[in-house]
């Protein structure tokens, strides 16, 4: 058995063990068969729920003051425990300190229970590890706008081997909810709009954490994204047509792909069943349909939300028997419903085979990450360096990859000497790097008087090592989010004082209301928060040319600016080394190669709104309100040029072939720069309508000046697959046109045709495309 060894529990079996090595493999059935056929009701249900050690006034979770548990641990874990919840993400704690009580609490387990059954320990992990003193990377919406899988892996390949080891066996990441509405606040924990993008984004994130030995968990399954006018937990009416083409693919992807090896429900009712109560979903799709076998675990609390928030339940007990029947596994964060199992099985309630169904799961995910063997006699870390220079250098190359220069009237790069006036709410603020789940904004926020505990330059501070300090200034101008315009004056004396006034603005993330952008934090409009829109006006009415620098969660409705500012640089909050990749590209340092992962609003009356409308989507001459994008997904400048030439594509293809289409990339500028080649498709004419441009490959190419590559795509037809009018996944024969172009507008272009009889989609179906650069 291939293995690699971890700080923990013993031997974790590689991704790619073979068959007969897997815990469902017939030794392991066996084992976890008979352990489970020894266990009383009360070990069976302790396996099924997780315990949150939490102090009053700490709220990361919605509805969290709601549930109130005064029970110790040790008590609530004396049958055993199915799951610990954020025993480093909770509070700030010193790692190794922390990890030593870990040690100690997995061998009481061990030891002090009948059958002695560790915990699973997960935590959150969307921007690195959610602990104190751990590296911080950029979130989702830069690793979607770097368009780098490969890069993606490396972060998610540090951020497990991080988790390991500290004793942490699963992380509740990637979100792989396709964007619908940016006025949602959950936006900035998102990768992009385009399901291709989400899925081989957030695939490889998985592949990378998983080959840690950690499960990566996929949230959030399904729907979350689509919410009624971009409310936090408001209905989902998405048709089936949607869900299986646009929402579903990204999950499918990482778990067929993947083998992603656990999945968290989404919190959402879809046509007014909630998905934590929808064996349709959660059984029907995940298992029958894709042949899941991993976990299920609930969202925080989303099993009592059946009884508190859906009104589908009539307490506690009848949302956990929904749930389980559904085909939720473990209760998340605590057991205060599924505790009442018990008596239901007792009373005859609840059939014990589905308490049975879930157990044998979560002992099989025992099995797999060596915890059923695991004695925790090992010496726990004796020193941990969370934010290493190898944290820091994968921060650096995908804080620079991520950042879009959206706009440039030839004012940057600026030439050194210049005088600058550095301005805005996000210029000199740490937390204006960060998103959501950050551990910084997450949970540091609620601890005033913590330092961060990374090393985290400002804006400012960058770009005062960057350009010298005595060529810069610094003025506040205003808040985030606040009608307090006292600051406007000192603001407009700086940037009238200097060559090019800086504007760093944008977002404050946060929780439940604390924050601009965030779980809670939805917009009614899509104008930049408070007076920051006001402040850009004053500055640009001196004349001082502006560059506007974006640090946010969401785009926002910014086409007023991508004319009258001399250049817009979009900064999808870019982690610890955010600040300084941002002064690199204003200074020229760094070529920016960053691409909008989701299109820049026109405005928010045209939300929802995606670039993968059908024809109707667009509006033109049918309604006075066009839908037009600020700038489209895809689109990005760069301090070079870059030409796509000869495109060619076969003539005909079966419909259940590949595509092989080539392209020449020639570098046509004087500078070295990065290029993202994207390949977008039509169906001319299909059975249902069909979007005006899909995503169907893209590939990142390093070019030095004057040199010309060719790119081969293979994509396999199935990248055209959708949902016809039987509700089946298919390929329909019929014309094709295909695009190579900065963007989803169209560039070079081509026709080609499939041929054949109409093919349905099935799991061994291929759903990548490939490439190969000569």
């Amino acid at each position: 058995m291939t293995e690699v060894h971890a700080a923990v529990g013993g031997p974790v079996p590689a991704q790619a063990a073979p068959d007969h090595d897997r815990p469902d493999g017939h030794a392991g059935e066996a084992r976890v068969r008979e352990l489970l056929g020894r266990m009383t009701i009360e070990e069976k249900v302790a396996q099924l729920v997780g315990f949150w050690e939490k102090e009053d006034g700490e709220a990361v979770a919605p509805l969290q003051g709601e549930f109130g548990d005064s029970t110790k641990l040790e008590d609530f874990a004396r049958h055993g425990l199915g799951h610990l919840t954020r025993a480093y993400g909770t509070r700030p704690v010193d790692a190794v300190t922390r990890a030593a009580w870990l040690w100690k609490f997995q061998r009481e387990l061990v030891t002090g229970t009948r059958l002695g059954i560790p915990a699973i320990v997960h935590e959150e992990c969307l921007t690195g590890l959610s602990a104190w003193q751990a590296a911080t990377f950029p979130t989702p919406l830069g690793w979607g706008a770097a368009f780098d899988p490969e890069l993606v892996t490396e972060m998610a390949e540090a951020i497990g081997a991080s988790m390991r080891a500290l004793g942490i066996h699963q992380g509740l990441a990637p979100v792989l909810d396709v964007i619908r509405d940016p006025r949602w606040g959950r936006v900035d924990e998102c990768i992009a709009e385009d399901p291709y993008l989400v899925g081989t984004i957030g695939t490889s994130y998985v592949r990378g954490l998983q080959s840690q030995g950690v499960l990566a968990t996929l949230k959030h399954f399904a729907g979350y994204s689509a919410s009624r006018a971009g409310r936090n937990f408001a209905p989902v009416h998405a048709g089936p047509r949607e869900l299986a083409d646009v929402l579903f693919p990204p999950f499918e992807m990482a778990i067929l792909d993947g083998n992603a090896r656990s999945i968290m429900h989404s919190y959402t009712e879809i046509d007014g069943v909630p998905v934590a109560a929808d064996p349709t979903m959660l059984t029907g799709v995940l298992r029958d349909r894709w042949g899941f076998d991993g976990t299920v675990v609930a969202d925080y609390y989303g099993v009592a939300f059946l009884n508190l928030l859906h009104q589908v339940a009539a307490d506690h007990a009848e949302a956990a028997a929904q749930a389980l029947a559904a085909g939720v596994d473990i209760e998340l964060p605590t057991g205060d419903a599924y505790l009442t199992l018990r008596e239901q099985v007792r009373a005859g309630t609840v059939d014990e085979a589905l308490v049975d169904r879930a157990v044998l799961r979560v002992l099989r995910q025992k099995l797999e990450l060596g915890l059923l063997d695991a004695t925790f006699t090992d010496e726990p870390p004796r020193a941990v360096d969370l934010d290493s220079p190898q944290h820091r250098s994968i921060a650096r190359r995908l804080a620079e990859e991520s950042l879009v220069l959206v706009a440039n009237q030839g004012v940057l790069p600026l030439p050194a000497g210049r005088r600058v006036a550095v301005i805005g709410p996000n210029a000199d603020r740490q937390a204006a790097l960060f998103g959501c789940y950050s551990f910084l904004n997450h949970v540091l926020v609620q601890h005033p008087g913590v330092e961060t505990g990374i090393e985290v330059p400002t804006v400012l501070e960058a770009l005062r090592a960057e350009f010298g300090a005595d060529l810069v200034t610094a003025a506040n101008g205003c808040d985030v989010d606040s009608d307090d315009r006292s600051g406007f004056d000192e603001a407009v004396a700086a940037a009238s004082a200097a060559d090019v006034a800086v504007l760093a603005v944008g977002d404050h993330a946060g929780l439940f209301g604390r924050g601009t952008v965030g779980e809670g934090c939805d917009r009614e409009d899509l104008e930049l928060p408070g007076v920051q829109r006001e402040l850009v006006e004053a500055v640009l009415a001196t004349g001082t040319p502006v560059v506007l620098v974006l640090l946010t969660g969401r785009p926002y409705a910014i086409g007023w600016a991508l004319s009258r500012c001399a250049a817009v640089v979009q900064a999808f909050f870019p982690g610890e080394e955010g600040a300084g990749a941002i002064a690199g590209v204003l200074s020229g340092r760094v070529n920016p190669s960053g691409r909008l992962p989701v299109s820049l609003p026109g405005s928010a009356g045209a939300q929802p709104y995606s670039y993968l409308h059908p024809t109707l989507g667009e509006g033109n001459e049918v309604t006075n309100l066009a839908a037009t994008a600020a700038a489209p997904f895809g689109h990005g400048l760069s301090y070079t040029t870059f030409a796509h030439t000869g495109l060619t594509v076969p003539a005909t293809v079966p419909t259940d072939g590949a595509l092989r289409v080539a392209v020449q990339v020639t570098n046509s500028g004087t500078v070295a720069g990065d290029d993202v080649v994207q390949l977008y498709g039509r169906d001319v004419v299909a059975s249902v309508t069909r979007p005006v441009a899909q995503l169907l490959g893209y590939q990142r190419v390093h070019l030095e000046p004057g040199q010309t590559v060719t790119v081969e795509l293979t994509v396999p037809t199935t990248r055209l697959a959708f949902t016809d009018r039987t509700l089946t996944r298919v390929v329909e024969p019929g014309d094709v046109d295909l695009w190579v172009g900065t963007s989803a507008q169209r560039d070079t272009e081509a026709r080609t045709t499939l041929v054949g009889a109409t093919v349905p989609v099935t799991n061994d179906s291929p759903r990548w495309t490939t490439a190969e650069i000569r």
